[in-house]
């Protein structure tokens, strides 16, 4: 394989650097003007936490709401024994350190933490990429102070160096994926593996539902970066490599382990014009899933794609466009549906200085530049973003800022107040999260129209059952001050 072994999960950043390197110049001399769309009519951009050591370092994912309204989320270095924190912050910015992993020999608790997720008990579910039990990484319980559980110790055979977002579904099982890791023999006899996808319940019990490099030549794909999308019961996803031109796949995996190839990347290797290196997908409002390509594309410096359930792709934007990849190159961390129904995410490199920017993409493939950064306020931006329900968005840096460890920043451009589930799908009888601003005096709660039994918990919680006779669609909380609708759909299970 050309490229799952190039990116160890602990050395992302140190890889994305070489790999920009490799293909900078030749999209810098591809590169043409063109126009992009208007931007909004506002945009607020703020550094909000300034990493140093002490308090965290080298964040790889954005925080996620919690109940209280506040931030959580986590930096992969640093903090008391420099092997990652759990954070909490204010949506200002005021940061408070929760947990420093690795206070014992051999880091049995994990270390380089994940992202985490808001379960529908309220607790966070983590991941960290390295440590446990084995040194493989762990799955891990938060309840937001003392120290977390860990759950699961990952022994390379289940799985190695988990790293994104779980899906919770119901409020039941978690699924996630491994970089690395898996019981094929081949794999296990170097050492690194290529890659799961896998299951586990809140009490830690975790089942393999698939090891990837399955096929011959690895042609249903190898490594997965980004967290799996959810749609009518099944799981998408991307491997980063493999596939028949080792340019990565998109597939689907059902909740009892069979995977199906929907497309592979690069099959007109050397040129990639449909992208390398996919990362995503995530669904849209219209049914289809988007995501991007970090290499490839008409520039070879990354795209955005489109796909259908089916497999039919469609690259709806080749970065490095503008002359001097102004609308950026190399897009590492995703992008996520906002809550007004176009996507949003970061390039890794490009800009106004070349360090990284944030992007806006509509479904059709206009793209508008948000931010630019310089250094000072971070730069070579991944992991993607997260939206708060005032509309804000949060992202992180890994490097730069005042200390040169990382960045926690906002993006606002006027998008108004939403809600959102936690989970995101369940059946009926479900019990759910729903998270917002100003949510007492609520009056009713509806599931695509289904009024539904309620408790306002706070200002910025409510829980909720999924009514008997609910259909997939929007959550809606009417308030004393308007309705408040759900950036994405819940999904009923059947």
């Amino acid at each position: 394989m050309k490229n799952q072994g190039e990116f160890p999960a602990t050395s992302l950043l140190a890889a994305a650097l070489v790999a920009a390197v490799v293909f900078i110049s030749a999209a810098l001399a591809t590169a043409q003007t063109d126009s992009i769309s208007s931007t909004p009519a506002t945009i607020t951009f703020h550094t909000l936490v300034n990493f140093s050591g002490a308090n965290g370092a080298d964040p790889g994912r954005p925080p996620i709401q919690g109940r209280d309204g506040n931030l959580y989320g986590t930096a992969s270095n640093g903090g008391a024994f420099g092997k990652g924190v759990i954070f909490k912050m204010t949506p200002k910015g005021a940061l408070t350190l929760l947990y420093s992993f690795c206070p014992e020999t051999g880091c049995a608790d994990g270390s380089t933490p994940g992202a985490l997720t808001l379960g529908a008990d309220g607790n966070f579910y983590g991941v960290t990429l390295d440590g446990g039990a084995f040194g493989y990484g762990t799955v891990f319980k938060f309840t937001g102070r003392g120290t977390p559980t860990t759950l699961h110790s990952f022994d390379n055979t289940d799985g190695r160096s988990p790293g994104d977002k779980m899906v919770q579904v119901g409020d039941g099982n978690f699924y996630g994926t491994t970089f690395y890791g898996g019981n094929l023999k081949e794999c296990v006899a170097i050492g690194g593996g290529c890659g799961t996808v896998f299951e586990i319940n809140s009490g830690g019990t975790l089942t393999t539902l698939y090891d990837f490099c399955s096929k011959p030549n690895c042609a249903d794909g190898a490594a997965i970066f980004n967290s799996l999308a959810l749609d009518n019961g099944n799981f998408y996803g991307a491997t980063w490599g493999g596939g028949s031109a080792d340019g990565g796949t998109i597939f689907r995996i059902t909740p009892a382990g069979k995977v199906k190839t929907l497309y592979t990347f690069c099959d007109d290797y050397p040129f990639c014009s449909d992208g390398d290196n996919p990362i995503g997908p995530v669904l849209g409002n219209d049914g289809s899933f988007y995501g991007t390509t970090y290499q490839g594309a008409a520039f070879n410096a990354g795209g955005i794609f489109k796909m259908t359930s089916s497999g039919t792709e469609t690259t709806i934007y080749s970065f490095c466009t503008q002359l001097g990849c102004t609308d950026g190159l190399g897009p590492r961390g995703g992008i996520i549906l906002g809550s007004d129904g176009n996507f949003y995410g970061p390039t890794f490199y490009g800009g106004t200085n070349s360090e990284g920017t944030v992007f806006q993409v509509t479904p059709a493939g206009v793209l508008t530049t948000l931010h630019s950064f310089d250094g000072s306020d971070g730069y070579y931006p991944i992991g993607g973003l997260s939206q708060g329900t005032t509309g804000v968005f949060y992202g992180i840096t890994p490097v730069g800022g005042s200390s040169g460890d990382g960045t926690i920043f906002s993006l606002s451009i006027g998008l108004s107040p939403f809600v959102e589930t936690a989970p995101i799908a369940g059946k009926v009888g479900t019990k759910v999260i729903i998270l917002g601003n100003k949510l007492k005096g609520a009056t009713s709660v509806t599931f695509n129209g289904k009024a539904a039994a309620f408790k306002v918990v706070s200002s910025t919680e409510i829980t909720a059952t999924v009514p008997r006779g609910a259909t997939t669609g929007p959550v809606k909380v009417t308030t004393t001050s308007g309705a408040l609708t759900s950036n994405v759909n819940f999904q009923v299970m059947p």
